[in-house]
């Protein structure tokens, strides 16, 4: 307990946004090469972390990964970072883990491979590290995340999270500026926004699929209440429970929106800029935490698997290494009002729980 809390209580106060989690990795990185581990610092010139152990018998490589970045609010009016998703509970988990597997003398074959991700509030730090080789080696890799009380409370754990994918899209309308008196000699962008905006939301898929499509972002200012603004910027955030039908989406999506401004003679630059993809698990994999969670917590603390709307960007490794098996859990902490709420807190006794499952994983891979 004092080990995880002693992580937890000391990143929890240094929350740094994604690619400058800086004072994170030089904690983190110390404390895997104290522990005895091959640690490769800033992967691919980030701020990404591996710490390799092997075992020196013939085995699988099995990989943890942890993400590292905070969020960004505004509070009070100020920008400011904050560990509001639990990336620092899960780092501290991971390095927990990796300190005591060396002291238990856990691993047995193969080698364990633990990785800190920067960046996965942007979507690009798993693809980073991919281009970085971290796991070219890898055989198979394990991603948690705590889960809010009412998904999945303090004593209970998931053996699979079924991730959605998401994508954001962003959109520049250029129109034509003009006297507000004098609108027939320009073209209104904050119009061709509005005629985009009820267009995708006119957008239907198949009623069966959980899937959305919405504006989250608009900013337009002529300057002045009396002109016709000639720029108008807006973003899109999409959900789909998969890939094929993000596929689809994405596709009606951004045909609306170039119809809709040219309806009126507006442009529409369009960028693509995140795509996180829906969730590949593999069966073995989800076996293997689901006895390691019936270890820890016994039969009646094993959740049945979870599907959210939610993006991980933890599913670009398998989506890139398709040979890899992948696995993700999430652990019950009792946590409240949620993720990504500026209140939100857990009871932090339950990273015990994501320590001792995380190394009941190990053990059965690698023991």
């Amino acid at each position: 307990m004092s080990q995880v809390l002693e992580h937890y209580k000391y990143l929890h106060t240094i929350p740094e946004l994604g690619f400058v989690e800086h004072k994170t990795a030089a904690y983190i990185s110390q404390r895997l090469k104290n522990a005895g581990y091959d640690v490769c610092e800033h992967v691919n010139n980030t701020t990404g972390i591996t710490a390799l152990y092997d075992s020196g018998k013939p085995g699988p490589t099995l990989a943890l990964r942890a993400d590292m970045d905070a969020l960004g609010h505004i509070i009070d009016g100020k920008h400011c970072a904050m560990h509001t998703c639990g990336h620092d509970a899960h780092s501290s988990i991971a390095l927990t883990t990796a300190e005591q597997i060396m002291q238990e003398n856990i691993v047995n074959k193969g080698r364990i491979k633990f990785i800190f991700q920067p960046a996965e509030e942007l979507g690009s730090g798993a693809l980073a590290m991919i281009e970085g080789g971290v796991i070219d080696d890898v055989d198979m890799i394990i991603g948690l995340h705590l889960r809010p009380k009412d998904e999945c409370p303090k004593g209970f754990a998931s053996p699979a999270m079924y991730y959605s994918a998401s994508t954001t899209i962003e959109v520049d309308f250029i129109g034509i500026p003009a006297h507000g008196a004098r609108p027939h000699l320009g073209i209104n962008a904050l119009d061709a926004a509005s005629l985009a905006i009820q267009a995708v939301n006119s957008l239907h898929l198949n009623p069966a699929l959980n899937y959305s499509a919405k504006a989250t972002r608009c900013i337009c200012d002529a300057g002045v209440t009396n002109a016709i603004p000639a720029k108008a910027h807006v973003c899109w955030d999409l959900r789909a429970p998969t890939n094929e039908a993000m596929d689809e989406l994405k596709a009606k999506v951004l045909n609306a929106i170039e119809f809709a401004a040219k309806s009126i003679g507006a442009n529409a630059n369009m960028l693509v800029s995140k795509e996180i993809p829906a969730a590949v698990i593999h069966d073995e994999v989800t076996d293997i935490i689901a006895e390691s969670i019936k270890d820890v917590l016994g039969e009646a603390g094993l959740k049945a698997p979870i599907y959210t709307p939610g993006g991980e960007d933890f599913f670009n490794y398998p989506r890139e290494r398709a040979h890899i098996k992948a696995g993700f859990w999430g652990l019950g902490v009792d946590l409240v009002p949620g993720l990504h709420h500026p209140d939100m807190h857990f009871d932090t006794t339950a990273m015990v729980d994501g320590v001792n499952i995380s190394k009941a994983c190990i053990r059965r891979v690698l023991g």
